[in-house]
């Protein structure tokens, strides 16, 4: 099947009519985008965008061959523009299925939020599927239940209902969905076995609340999904990996995150886990007697992370990072550190010297190794010191420099370390 991209945006666009905001103003060239809407081989046209005929042209497309139109989601914004020659839009009720002349089948997906999905199936078995935004696969999120209804479709081209879901289950070959407003939708499907290693994960629907050029398709690749510019045309079936270029998918096996108090750090390594299932939360912090200052600030975690992960409060990371399972979420590295030396007697001169600071190097060599052989995708956090007023006790200015050496060595065994300033992340590497 080959899948040209009408647009990429969000019912609104980008940039938004009349908005002031910093992201779209910089919504330019290839950073503006219409409302998502995908041509598939000439034939089948999925949601609108404004100007269609101009999007198709701009694209080196015709609609001329279009026989089908299908809505995805309500629309509650101007009238559709509805060029002369095309059929009427319609909506496929859940779980019934269209049988296209041209070999194509479309089945109606349910979703836990107002709209319809999509799977299409081409003629030589390839399989999209396609999402609106906000939305996830309601079930099991693999889209592939055993609706029982039969009914007629209106639109041209010999469209017809069709009762059960045909075409194979497994992953598809390419999924469009709003991968930054519904990680979750995606690591659904991940969950399910609807997203495998070979499938191509594109996101749609973007819109203003999103960083801007290189930071976009950053946190894309984290997720493992790319965007192209609006009228690109794809392959299905065809997934390029990170040959494909700037911004292809590129998850990498572990990740530092640094930063200083309230500069995101925490909240941007959480926003690179969000789209894959089963995440253990490691909180090296654990709690605190009488100390409410602290609760408020560990309920504000727990209640930003994914209902689906699970929580750990330990500071034993070495058996996590050596055993198999899901990825790991550790926060932060900082409180290990202070934890630690609490057991050495590190905050004891005498006892420092005489074992404690060969003690607390033994530990932190066999940390550093359970990173480099961990079997799993981790994600770490902890806080860049020493940017700032010297500490003016010697254990203040011996813990600066213990976590100044951490850091430096988890980061040697990361593929990916960022710094987050203000809450942007800066890619260190």
């Amino acid at each position: 099947m080959e899948l040209t991209l009408l647009g990429t945006g969000s019912p609104a666009g980008l940039p938004e009519p009349d908005c002031p905001c910093a992201r779209c103003a910089a919504a330019t060239g290839e950073e503006a985008r219409a409302a998502t809407a995908l041509l598939v081989d000439g034939t089948l046209l999925l949601d609108l965008t404004p100007g269609p005929a101009f999007a198709a042209a701009r694209a080196g497309r015709s609609l001329s061959g279009v026989r089908q139109v299908l809505l995805s989601h309500p629309h509650d914004g101007p009238a559709l523009e509805v060029p002369a020659g095309l059929p009427a839009p319609v909506r496929v009720p859940d779980r019934q299925e269209l049988a296209l002349i041209s070999g194509h089948r479309v089945r109606a997906l349910a979703l836990d939020a107002p709209g319809t999905g999509y799977r299409v199936t081409g003629p030589d078995g390839q399989r999209l599927l396609y999402l609106p935004p906000g939305a996830a696969l309601a079930g099991t999120g693999t889209g592939e239940g055993t609706g029982a209804g039969t009914g007629q479709a209106g639109g041209a081209g010999g469209a017809r209902g069709s009762g059960g879901a045909r075409g194979s289950g497994g992953a598809y070959d390419m999924v469009l969905l709003d991968v930054l407003g519904r990680p979750d939708a995606l690591a659904r499907l991940r969950q399910a076995g609807a997203v495998g290693a070979a499938t191509e994960v594109l996101a749609v629907h973007i819109g203003h609340d999103v960083p801007p050029g290189s930071g976009l398709h950053r946190r894309l690749a984290a997720a493992g999904a790319r965007t192209v510019p609006d009228g690109t045309t794809l392959t299905v079936g065809a997934y390029p990996g990170p040959a494909a270029g700037p911004g292809a998918p590129d998850v990498p096996r572990r990740t530092l995150v640094l930063g200083g108090a309230r500069s995101g750090k925490s909240a941007e390594a959480e926003r690179r886990l969000a789209a894959f299932p089963s995440v253990v939360y490691v909180a090296t912090g654990g709690s605190r007697e009488d100390d409410p200052e602290w609760d408020a600030r560990v309920a504000e975690h727990r209640e930003r992370r994914p209902a689906s992960w699970r929580t750990e409060e330990t500071c034993d990371l070495v058996p996590l990072l050596e055993s198999e399972g899901p990825p790991l979420l550790i926060d932060c590295l900082s409180l290990w550190l202070t934890r630690t030396m609490d057991q050495v007697g590190a905050w004891d001169d005498e006892r420092w010297t005489r074992g404690g600071a060969a003690e607390l190097a033994g530990r932190v060599r066999v940390l550093v190794a359970a990173v480099r052989r961990t079997p799993r995708r981790v994600v770490a956090v902890s806080n860049e010191v020493g940017s700032g007023v010297v500490p003016a006790t010697p254990a203040g200015r011996r813990f600066r420099d213990e976590l100044g050496r951490l850091n430096a060595r988890f980061a040697h065994e990361c593929e990916h370390v960022l710094l987050t300033v203000a809450g942007v992340p800066l890619p260190l590497r």
